[in-house]
């Protein structure tokens, strides 16, 4: 038995693939102190920079390409062979012994197209970590204009509750002096009122663009002391016919489209299934009562009578089908999306310069022909109050209207992968 069983285990070795197995890696456990920005003015660059070093949703698209990196390599191996042994009759006089070794050999291009399936679904995990990082710089950008957008908020509510608290003093002296009504004084205490509840809104909306922002490198306590940078440079992108152009090789197409071709390789794959696989055989005998060894060749081949994988690959179809309607969708939906962006962009730039060269240099001129006229007794204090509500009311409209034109741009850009 010995000497007829070690050839066996020899020739099984032999035709065993020599591989390497990587060894699982247990995963690091996650930091006990998030990445924390110092605490001084922030750049745009540098919250671009802290975000792709250390947001977990761009580490966690680049894991997912090194494992389908494991998935080609599996479908790039062979199957293994099988050693069986069989004995006939237990009396050692009579008894004969077979050993022999099974090599399945497989048929149908099932080898190749395992690979291009897996092949396929590295492309599309490589897509969707562009876009994800297309995504993540544009979400970085569009959090990093919100911060400045209520810093600016917040200046101007500091800069009005003065107003209204010097309005309240000047109503007051008058009112003592008995030059106006005490109900004029009462209208700008109330003034006074509702611009410190308006600083305390812009205050408290601040601190949330603040932890929106650093919460993208994973730090839930902002250490910066202020986002610094210029919001009278409006963005500009090109017309909305170049931008379409552009879409063709957006990360959020490329992905969609290659999720198409990889629904039509697992197609290749289950139709490769219908194909049945054999088995060769090789081995010897051994018989005692002959006093003989003889050679054992045998071929195993199934019949695809009633499992032909057809459910497998109507399934594989239909899905494929499926993967093309919803890649014609996402085409549709951002092309959509980015010329309602492109429109809103242009509407908002014209909306920031009107305001900016005329609104707001009118509202305060007002506003200081007024305060003049009240301190010099042509004016009541209404039309003081008048003048300031209009001009706080147009610097609020200047800043949602540059809020609205970094959105647009930023989700342009987040459409395009830029």
């Amino acid at each position: 038995m010995r000497r007829f069983f070690l050839p066996l285990g020899l020739a099984a070795a032999f035709l065993s693939p020599f591989s390497v197995v990587a060894q699982s890696q247990p995963a690091a456990p996650p930091s006990a102190y998030a990445p924390r920005e110092p605490a001084a003015p922030l750049t745009l660059d540098a919250a671009l920079s802290l975000a792709a070093a250390s947001n977990f949703s761009l580490s966690a698209a680049a894991k997912e390409v090194d494992a389908n990196e494991g998935t080609i390599m599996q479908a790039r191996t062979i199957p293994n062979p099988q050693i069986a042994a069989t004995v006939e009759d237990t009396r050692k006089a009579t008894r004969s012994t077979t050993g022999q070794v099974n090599i399945p050999v497989e048929l149908g291009g099932k080898r190749s197209a395992r690979i291009t399936a897996a092949e396929r679904g590295r492309d599309v995990a490589q897509a969707e970590l562009s876009s994800v990082r297309a995504d993540l710089r544009a979400t970085v950008i569009a959090s990093f204009f919100a911060v400045l957008v209520a810093q600016e908020r917040v200046q101007l509510a500091t800069g009005s509750a003065a107003i209204a608290a010097r309005g309240a003093q000047a109503a007051a002296r008058r009112v003592a002096a008995g030059k106006i009504s005490p109900v004029e004084e009462t209208k700008a205490r109330v003034e006074q009122a509702n611009a410190e509840l308006e600083l305390a809104e812009a205050t408290s909306e601040l601190q949330s663009a603040r932890q929106a922002l650093t919460a993208l490198w994973g730090n839930a306590v902002p250490q910066f002391s202020e986002a610094k940078g210029d919001l009278d440079t409006l963005p500009a992108r090109p017309a909305p016919d170049v931008l379409r152009t552009e879409l063709e090789n957006s990360p959020l197409i490329l992905a969609s489209r290659l999720a198409l071709d990889r629904r039509q390789a697992q197609v290749g794959v289950e139709r490769s299934r219908q194909y049945p696989d054999i088995t060769v055989s090789v081995g010897a005998k051994r018989d005692n009562e002959a006093g003989r060894n003889m050679a054992v060749l045998g071929v195993a081949i199934p019949l695809p009578l009633f499992d032909r994988n057809q459910g497998n690959l109507y399934e594989a179809i239909r899905r494929a089908d499926k993967a093309q309607d919803e890649y014609l969708a996402t085409r549709v939906r951002l092309t959509n999306e980015l010329q309602l962006a492109s429109n809103q962009l242009a509407v908002s730039r014209a909306s920031a310069q009107t305001l900016k060269n005329t609104v707001l240099p009118a509202a305060e001129q007002a506003y200081d022909a007024a305060t003049k006229g009240f301190e010099a007794g042509k004016f009541n204090f209404l039309d003081v109050l008048d003048a300031q509500r209009t001009l706080f009311q147009a610097r609020i409209r200047y800043l949602g209207v540059l809020a609205r034109t970094y959105q647009s741009a930023t989700t342009i850009d987040r459409i395009l992968g830029r």
